[in-house]
């Protein structure tokens, strides 16, 4: 079991480092490296789930510029905000 936890967060880590973008391959990249390796199982499946989303909706949430889904609205998204006002540009 724990190596299934493993690749799944290598998984995870590599998708938020390859999305497409500079800015969001920093930005998820960093984020990822900083917070996987402390998320539950659950923690990690909310990860999952919003990074199906694009880049542009993603960068509108977390920025403000758009309210949040309610179904993206969790615990894993509010510390990406946190740490996007913290991290950007370090």
């Amino acid at each position: 079991m724990r190596n299934d936890d493993t690749i799944r967060r290598k998984r995870i880590l590599f998708r938020c480092r390859h999305r497409g973008s500079k800015e969001s391959d920093l930005l998820l990249g960093r984020f990822a490296e900083s917070h996987i390796p402390d998320f539950d199982a659950a923690q990690l499946g909310r990860l999952e789930s919003l990074i199906e989303n694009d880049d542009p909706s993603l960068y509108a949430w977390i920025t403000g510029r758009r309210p949040v889904p309610p179904r993206y609205d969790s615990d894993v998204m509010a510390l990406l905000k946190d740490f996007s006002k913290t991290n950007v540009g370090s």
